[in-house]
């Protein structure tokens, strides 16, 4: 299981400070790297998270994915760099 220390967050906070637009983006994001399981149902991707920290939607992403999934990481990569979004590592405390 991995430590705090080896996730990156995405903040909906662009670098300019800006709060991030649509309000659902980190469940449309999160979404997008699952899967359709039993029953038509979403399954989100074990390594790829939402949570809210102090009002602010944010996407937690396990740094192994980077090598489990590397098409996955950089698309989250990606999409965080073309939106100017705060990325950083995460540590919870």
């Amino acid at each position: 299981m991995s430590s705090l220390t080896e996730r990156i967050i995405i903040r909906g906070v662009t670098e300019d400070g800006r709060k991030f637009r649509p309000s659902d983006w980190a469940e449309r994001i999160t979404t997008a790297v699952g899967k359709v399981g039993a029953g038509r149902r979403i399954e989100f991707h074990p390594k790829v998270s939402m949570i809210t920290i102090e009002g602010i939607s944010c996407v937690l992403v396990d740094k192994s994915l980077e090598q489990d999934e590397p098409l996955v990481f950089v698309f989250l990569m990606n999409f965080a760099k073309s939106n100017r979004l705060q990325v950083e590592d995460f540590q919870q405390g």
